[in-house]
């Protein structure tokens, strides 16, 4: 039956975005070789022999699903009732936020949104974990996706223990690492390095810290072999950013939209990282290697959920689209995490026909606790799957459940905080959080419980809830007591670090290797020797440095370690100038060096030539970028031949991308358009301008920051004609994009073409 329902402060400042000057090793390489040298690693080619992650026992919040990845805390003595108007609220801050605080180090820290019109940036805030007093903030742009305003700052935090480190991935793939006082440690732009896809939908992966390597997940299309856009993981070292492994366990991606979080789990003796994947597979990997082990396919579109793992090695997985055997929608399913391979039809334990989609499950006490999409929630026996109860908490179930003190904390979108017995399935206290005009307040987060308190972030603000009466002490996390590991057996892999490199001619990078056993293990590293593929240039005990004469190249730098070789992939890119005709390409393909080309850019052969056609999607959006160099370019001008073909109604947009912006030609609107947020045109500006199907135009964009701003000018001419003295648009931008790598764009439900682009420096 349903029933119903003291830390001394750091001044705050803004950091305005600046897209990577670190695309490995160039950027990172003052941070990297400190780094290395209190590793006592220099440039020898060492065993590196990676921590063990173990379960945390009390005091912190350092990660979404807190402590442990399970979403449970051992804090006692929570409050079992609170009211916005005031009753066990210790704290308010105010900002605008849909993900779960983290709470670590003394600190609560968030990621959202900010500003309006052309300020409108991401934000990440630490607040001071007693008082909300604000620590510091950072804010960056968003650009290079499609992702509504009310979505920024999906991906939850990850903090690390060790060194205070505060790790952020936005939704348009800028990636961070922060310091204790909200200095950048390191910063990675996913977009222009590894080919990342925001999903128009907004949902961004967490990442995951298991021992020295930070875990993210995101679909991507890059070059070479990780050209075919798939759901892949990337490890990075999580105090430098150099990348240590990829993992693509996966098939095409059902969908682009995808928010699950790997989890780390032992089982058999290997550390693995457990998640979803937008195939509708979850996948088991090593976590230290990358290497596949198994995979169980649950649904038939992308996976939202994260996984719940049972002590006893029971993998608890949920979705509520397709099913893979069945006419109905969404399971939850309960699996053995032993073995490898395809372990679908082998390990299934049991299933029950709940449509849970967005909540993921959590295990605690011999209950599995489910929250389908409409806000029912079950508690379900672990062992069997059979109900013990169910609890209705209002209309929308986005919120995972987190649960401490015999109590569960659960959210519900439409402003609602629940505070459940966990045991007998008593609403205990509902608060509807309300925002200033009287509308609910969104919430899409979890709660974060720490330091005996509880934290919420919700669209009218974080709060902090607790006895006030109680003193507050940061505790920090420690480390539970594991078994100790077993001795490594004899190396059964090498891995090259950093797995990948972005270089220009005549710029070195230092290799390592890493080895492992057949288990995963840390293993002593053998004598290695180095080669090349593809790649002209001397290399010598791990340094490989492009010929300078040779320019843009691609290809691999080698470790041979007797029967076993790792390898890196390493695209050198010559600066400007840049000219691409296409004439030296194969019909059907595409420039080997362009990131992102392999979604829908193609060469082919016209009566003008040899030109790159983007043809329209067979299914889903028609919208795609490439790009053509590194994302540390700057002061530069890109220009090309541009044309569109009309199809019934349909004539398509076609532009350029520089240093983040992209400069549009818009068949059905006929006008050029500037922007850098494509759902919310911040610091867009458009002028009409007439053009015809199937004529060739050459379109010039320059970006240059000027007085603090950045100022984007673009001009567009019949080709063949002479170049107009006067810029066609020109631009300001109050926050600007300094530095990106130039590309191409078009939105293509009829073709588009590209000729003869050019890339030189700005005079």
């Amino acid at each position: 039956m349903r029933e119903l329902r003291d830390r001394s402060a750091v001044q705050s400042w803004q950091w305005r975005y600046e897209p990577l000057r670190v695309w490995m090793p160039r950027g990172t390489a003052s941070a990297i070789r400190p780094a290395r040298r209190a590793l006592g690693l220099g440039i020898a080619v060492l065993a590196v022999a990676t921590a063990l992650a173990s379960p945390l026992v009390a005091g912190e919040w350092p990660a979404w699903r807190g402590p442990n990845q399970d979403a449970n805390s051992p804090e006692t003595g929570l409050i079992s009732r609170w009211s916005q108007s005031g009753e066990n609220v210790i704290w308010r801050a105010p900002l605008t936020a849909r993900s779960t605080p983290i709470v670590f180090d003394g600190r609560a820290c968030i990621n959202g949104r900010a500003g309006e019109g052309a300020l409108r940036q991401e934000r990440v805030a630490c607040y001071d974990a007693r008082d909300g007093k604000l620590l510091w903030e950072q804010r960056f742009n968003v650009y290079h996706t499609a992702v509504p305003e009310n979505r920024v700052g999906w991906a939850n935090l990850a903090g690390d223990a060790e060194t205070g480190y505060l790790y952020a991935q936005g939704v348009g793939g800028s990636f961070f690492c922060f310091d204790r006082a909200g200095k950048v440690v390191w910063r990675r732009n996913l977009v222009e390095e590894l080919g990342f896809f925001s999903g128009y939908g907004g949902r961004t992966q967490t990442p995951v810290i298991d021992g020295d390597r930070l875990i993210v997940t995101f679909v991507s299309s890059s070059w070479g072999e990780l050209g075919p856009p798939r759901h892949r993981l990337f490890a990075f070292d999580k105090k430098t950013g150099e990348l240590i492994w990829v993992s693509t366990p996966g098939g095409p991606p059902a969908d682009l939209n995808t928010q699950t979080t790997p989890v780390i789990a032992t089982i058999d003796g290997r550390r693995l990282a457990i998640g979803g994947n937008a195939d509708g597979w979850v996948y088991a990997v090593d976590a230290r290697t990358g290497d596949k082990v198994w995979g169980f396919h649950l649904s038939k579109i992308a996976l939202n959920t994260t996984v719940a793992v049972g002590p006893d090695a029971t993998v608890y997985a949920a979705h509520a689209e397709e099913n893979v055997d069945s006419v109905e929608m969404g399971r939850v399913v309960a699996f053995s995490g032993h073995g490898s391979g395809d372990i679908t039809a082998t390990n299934e334990k049991w299933r029950t026909p709940i449509e849970d989609g967005f909540p993921s499950p959590t295990l605690h006490g011999g209950t599995l606790y489910v929250i389908d999409n409409s806000a029912n929630l079950f508690a379900l026996d672990a062992a069997t799957g059979q109900r013990r109860w169910t609890l209705d908490l209002g209309t929308v179930g986005k919120g995972s459940a987190a649960v401490a003190d015999g109590k569960l904390f659960a959210t519900e979108v439409n402003g609602h905080f629940h505070v459940v017995d966990a045991g007998a399935g008593k609403i205990l206290d509902s608060e509807e959080i309300k925002m200033p005009d009287g509308r609910y307040a969104e919430i899409y987060g979890s709660p974060a419980i720490a330091y005996g308190r509880i934290y919420l972030a919700t669209e009218e603000g974080l709060y902090c809830l607790g006895d006030k009466s109680k003193p507050f002490r940061a505790t920090k996390s420690t480390p539970a007591a594991t078994a100790a590991e077993t001795a490594a057996g004899p190396a059964a892999k090498v891995l090259v670090v950093p797995a990948e490199v972005g270089l220009r001619p005549g710029e070195p990078a230092t290799f390592r290797v890493l080895a492992f056993d057949a288990n995963g293990r840390p293993a002593a590293a053998p004598a290695v020797t180095w080669s090349l593929e593809g790649l002209a240039g001397p290399v010598d005990g791990g340094r490989f440095t492009p010929d300078a004469a040779k320019g843009t190249q691609l290809g691999k730098v080698v470790a041979h370690a007797g029967e076993l070789t790792g390898s890196a992939r390493t695209r050198v890119i010559a600066p400007p100038p840049y000219r691409e005709t296409f004439d030296a390409i194969a019909p059907g393909q595409r420039p080997p060096y362009f990131l992102s080309g392999a979604v829908r850019f193609e060469v082919v052969e016209t009566a003008d030539g040899k030109v790159l056609k983007k043809g329209p999607s067979p299914e889903g959006v028609h919208r795609h970028r490439t790009f053509l160099a590194a994302p540390d370019w700057s002061g530069y001008t890109i220009q090309a031949d541009v044309m569109a073909e009309q199809v019934g109604r349909k004539l398509g947009d076609v532009g350029l991308i520089n240093s983040g912006y992209t400069v549009d030609l818009m068949g059905s609107h006929q006008q050029i358009q500037v922007r850098s947020w494509d759902s919310e045109l911040r610091a867009s500006k458009e002028v009409p301008f007439p053009w015809q199907p199937g004529t060739w135009y050459t379109m010039k964009v320059a970006v240059r920051s000027e007085g603090g701003k950045g100022v984007v000018r673009a001009k567009v001419w019949p080709r063949g004609q002479p170049e107009p003295a006067e810029w066609t648009l020109v631009a300001e931008d109050p926050l600007p994009i300094a530095q990106g790598s130039p590309g191409l764009y078009g939105y293509s439900p009829a073709p588009v073409y590209y000729d003869n682009v050019e890339v030189t420096k700005t005079p």
